[in-house]
Parts: structure tokens; C-alpha cells; sequence
């Protein structure tokens, strides 16, 4: 993998949709919000489509398919109704989440180790449709072992506890984060990582040379209440290419 790869942004653009369910009305459109991102240069867009439809809805998955010019990634729990989704509008995506009803957003990582037998299936059916399967999970050898072992190309380093924790305990997750990253490129596997990133916390995590892509979706979309979407999204591009600049820089010298 060479140090000089560059990192990609995913934008979520959930919470467009949150607040367009607020109203139960047309707007705003997360599909609008998906266009101007990918021309503000993301290079991918996500959406999560819940059981429960607290966002995205099918409507949305079926417009940001037909609309977009880069590629969708769906967020999808493994359960037969998702994977028929995915099956039906082939998205060039789909990362496996934990999912539970209760929580407001998705709390850690999946447990792959101790769901294999339940994930198989649904990586092996994504997989035969020609979508990538991601697995979001904790930077944990257990949980990147059993990634390997089921044959997916990507995992998504859950950043939540790094992004929420403070002073050395802030430390010790970017430490897991970074062992992880190193661990996974090892074992051949491609390393994403995402939530909870805003400006503050997004470069050490961009500086890691095994980490491809970040995927970023709440703060963006909450930033561009106050500033708009394209200039969200361009200050958080300009800070992931400095902080791996910077390191591919110290790393050279």
C-alpha cells in the first residue's frame, strides 16, 4: 500500500433526512444534499437505511442509485429485508452495521466473531452481486481476525469512542485505532474509519497511512446549517490532506 494513497471522503447524509422527517414533509432532500457533496468533492456517498425508516427511506436508496455519479455505500444491518434492498438496487456498497431500535445513532462495532456464522450468508450473497462488503467493528484483532476469515475486502474502524473520550483516555483509543489500521493492512484488508469526526479530531485519525477512507456524515451535515455543505465538506478535505501530508512528510524525513 503506498504511503502516497489518497484518502477518500464519504459524506453521510443521514441527517438531511432527519430533519426532513421532522416535518414529514419533502425537504430538505437528501438526494440534493448527496449531489452537491459529490461536487463539492466527495468521492462516495453513505445512507443508512434503518429498519425502523427513522431516515433514509427506500425511495432515497432508489434516487441516490439512479442520481449519482460516485459511489453509494448503504449502511444495512444483516437481516433478510436489507439484504433483498441491496440486492434489488446493487449499490456499489454495502457496510454491515449493528443495529438496534433503541439507540439514536450506532453505538461500537459489530461483533463478527461471535455472529460469523449469522454474517456469512449475507457476505457471501453482497459478495455474489458483485457489491464490496464493509464490516464496521472496534480495532480489535479478534474482530479483524474474523473479518479476514469471512472473506470481506474493507472494514470500518469505529472512531465513536476516540471522537467522544478526552485527555489520555482520547490517547488510548488513538493508539487501538492505529494498531488496528497497521493490523488490518497486515491481514489484507482495507481500512476505513468514521464516526463521530469533526475538524477537531479528524486529522490524527487522517495522518494513519493505512486508513483509505473516512466516512463523515452528522457534524458535516450540522456544519452546513451555519456555513453550507460545500464549504463543510472542503474545510474537512483540506484538513485529511494535511494531516497525511504531514505525516508522509515525517515519515520521509
Amino acid at each position: 500500500m503506498s504511503k502516497n494513497a489518497r484518502l477518500r471522503l464519504g459524506v453521510n447524509i443521514d441527517h438531511v433526512a432527519t430533519i426532513r422527517n421532522a416535518r414529514g414533509i419533502g425537504s430538505p432532500d437528501p438526494v440534493r444534499a448527496a449531489i452537491l457533496a459529490e461536487k463539492a468533492g466527495a468521492d462516495g456517498i453513505t445512507a443508512h437505511l434503518r429498519e425502523d425508516r427513522r431516515h433514509i427511506s427506500d425511495k432515497d436508496i432508489k434516487c441516490l442509485s439512479n442520481e449519482l455519479t460516485v459511489p453509494l455505500n448503504l449502511e444495512m444491518a444483516a437481516t433478510e429485508e436489507m439484504l433483498q434492498i441491496a440486492l434489488k438496487y446493487r449499490p456499489y456498497a454495502a457496510c454491515i452495521v449493528p443495529e438496534k431500535r433503541e439507540e439514536r445513532t450506532t453505538e461500537g462495532g459489530l461483533d463478527v466473531a461471535s455472529g460469523y456464522q449469522h454474517l456469512m450468508p449475507f457476505v457471501e450473497k453482497l459478495s455474489e452481486a458483485n457489491i464490496r462488503v464493509s464490516l464496521f467493528i472496534e480495532a480489535d484483532v479478534v474482530q479483524l481476525d474474523a473479518a479476514a476469515k469471512l472473506g470481506v475486502p474493507v472494514v470500518e474502524l469505529h472512531t465513536g469512542a476516540y471522537c467522544d473520550a478526552h485527555g489520555s483516555e482520547k490517547d488510548q483509543y488513538l493508539n487501538q485505532i492505529t494498531q488496528g489500521a497497521k493490523y488490518s493492512a497486515e491481514i489484507g484488508l482495507e481500512c476505513h474509519a468514521g464516526h463521530g469526526l469533526n475538524f477537531d479530531t479528524v486529522s490524527p485519525i487522517a495522518a494513519l497511512p493505512q486508513i483509505m477512507e473516512l466516512n463523515i456524515g452528522h457534524f458535516l451535515i450540522g456544519e452546513a446549517i451555519f456555513g453550507g455543505l460545500e464549504g463543510a465538506i472542503m474545510r474537512m478535505r483540506t484538513l485529511m490532506k494535511q494531516a497525511r501530508a504531514d505525516a508522509n512528510s515525517t515519515s520521509s524525513g
